[in-house]
């Protein structure tokens, strides 16, 4: 296993408010290491990269759709895209590199879930990545 995929494992996953994670690299548009069993379409990276490209209230307007899901966007800025959909959500942070992808679901802390994704982001950028 590689060291992103560890960092997202004991860093995401391990606070039980993580139900799924993923690294796209930006450059290539590509998903770069995902938690088992999350699989992320070129589609869906196509939408999340086109989330931080476009203007942060057109991403708050339109929502996104991802995962065959319309997410309504609650928070768009050039770092941080916070959606939701019924009791589930995804957060998307951006890094120089990366947008590292989180989902949780019904049951979990929200909260919990933008936290450690938000601090991972930092790590990361820190980290010159």
């Amino acid at each position: 296993m590689s060291h992103l995929q560890n960092l997202l494992l004991d860093s995401l996953l391990g606070t039980k408010h993580v139900d799924s994670a993923a690294l796209i690299q930006l450059q290539e548009r590509s998903l770069c290491v995902a938690s088992p069993g999350f699989t992320v379409m070129p589609s869906d990276i196509r939408t999340l990269v086109n989330g931080f490209a476009k203007n942060p209230l057109q991403a708050r307007r339109e929502g996104l759709y991802f995962m065959d899901k319309d997410y309504k966007c609650v928070r768009a800025d050039e770092y941080s895209l916070y959606a939701k959909y019924e009791n589930t959500g995804v957060i998307v942070v951006k890094t120089g590199l990366y947008l590292l992808v989180a989902t949780y679901t019904e049951g979990m802390y929200p909260s919990v879930c933008v936290e450690a994704t938000e601090k991972l982001g930092e790590y990361l950028r820190r980290k010159g990545n």
